[in-house]
């Protein structure tokens, strides 16, 4: 099978697939994409296309709902560039409370100055005074893989952590620490915290969520931190916030035209997975959820098909993407079972109007039995057997 690499994928990651694969740059025909930031909105997807794995969290480079339609299953790879980005979020509560990128630009402004710079130094750097974050209340929202890293961290370094997420999951939870306090609202973190930092992904929900009426319930003087997509923050308020002082310091990994260049922006060109680690390791899980699926099935991280992952049992597996809408996975059965196939294990699943069926078989299977199965009707997207 041919998977295609639409950015340069590590090859720790690509190693995986095995001689069974042929890595390429070439669309057509493939059977399974590997991707980073490449923008794929555009691209016609081949009929070939099962599968596409984003090497990353972010999928706003893939267009979602044409995949489903199509019955392409889209993985992301949660959590294997938490690490990398929990760093540089760090990085940005210092930035954002020590004027250090400013003092650092000032200082290389005394170029030629001779023996008279560390007079200069000592004479200008109070312009450039900043406090500490010991003490301080940092508010993260969201608390993923990422948020969890970033608020235990915030701990270790003595701040008081408010940490808000209404979907928390019990993983998550186990691995917070107990120091941190739970916030029931968006509105206590405002009201509470000297810095905040957003760890949620970009959707309609989310959207320009840190607007006008979020800054107007924030202290005086706040920090934001940005870590996730510019789209989360409203332009036109933040500006507003910055200008009049409510927020004294915007730290963002993702630079808009609208804040390069604006006093008390720190704008970062997104690099909170960019070391080579945070690499090896989303090649390597993107790598290893698509060729699962391509050879077994199994669903691990997708984002638009429910996560179906189990052994296999028997001598074929039938596995059927499609709506989920009432008497198909009656209609599934009942089709398979008339041919004689002898079910030994049939697990369904659904993720909001799409679902996912996987037959394992013992037995002979009857020729054309997918297009039998994709014949029941539209409800059906796509059948494989493996």
């Amino acid at each position: 099978m041919n998977i295609c690499t639409l950015n340069k994928i590590a090859a720790c990651g690509t190693d995986r697939l095995g001689a069974n694969y042929t890595v390429t740059d070439e669309l057509t025909g493939a059977a399974g994409v590997l991707v980073r930031s490449a923008a794929m909105h555009d691209m016609e997807l081949p009929d070939s296309l099962l599968g596409i794995a984003r090497a990353g969290a972010g999928v706003n480079n893939i267009p979602i709902d044409a995949c489903s339609e199509k019955g392409i299953v889209v993985f992301n790879t949660p959590g294997a560039n938490a690490n990398a980005v929990k760093e540089l979020v760090l990085a940005g509560l210092f930035l954002s409370s020590r004027k250090i990128v400013d003092g650092i630009n000032w200082a290389a402004t005394l170029k030629g100055e001779g023996d008279a710079v560390g007079k200069l130094v000592e004479k200008g750097k109070s312009s450039y005074v900043g406090p500490e974050l010991l003490g301080k209340k940092l508010g993260v929202i969201g608390l993923g893989a990422i948020g969890v890293l970033v608020a235990n961290a915030a701990v270790a370094l003595g701040m008081e952590v408010y940490g808000y997420d209404p979907y928390l999951s019990v993983d998550a939870a186990w691995k917070l620490s107990r120091h941190i306090e739970h916030a029931t609202s968006l509105d206590e973190i405002y009201a509470e915290c000297d810095y905040i930092t957003v760890h949620v992904p970009l959707v309609p929900d989310t959207k320009g969520m840190l607007n006008e009426a979020a800054f107007a319930a924030m202290k005086d003087g706040v920090r934001i931190l940005n870590f996730s997509r510019a789209g989360l923050v409203d332009s036109d308020a933040m500006l507003a916030a910055l200008a009049s002082g409510k927020v004294a310091r915007y730290v963002v990994d993702f630079p808009t035209d609208e804040m390069l260049g604006v006093e008390n922006v720190v704008a970062i060109p997104h690099l909170g997975a960019s070391t080579p680690e945070s690499e090896d390791n989303c090649a390597v899980m993107a790598a290893d959820e698509l060729r699962d699926y391509l050879e077994n099935g199994n669903i691990t991280h997708s984002v638009n098909f429910p996560d179906v992952k189990v052994p296999r049992v028997g001598d074929t597996r039938l596995c059927v993407l499609h709506r989920n809408v009432p008497n198909i996975l009656a209609q599934i059965s009942s089709l398979v079972a008339e041919t004689g196939a002898n079910i030994e294990s049939m697990t369904n699943k659904s993720r909001k109007e799409y679902a996912y069926t996987v037959l394992d078989i013992v037995g002979p299977v009857a020729e054309g039995i997918e297009d039998a199965i994709m014949n029941i009707g539209d409800a059906i997207l796509r059948v494989r057997k493996l």
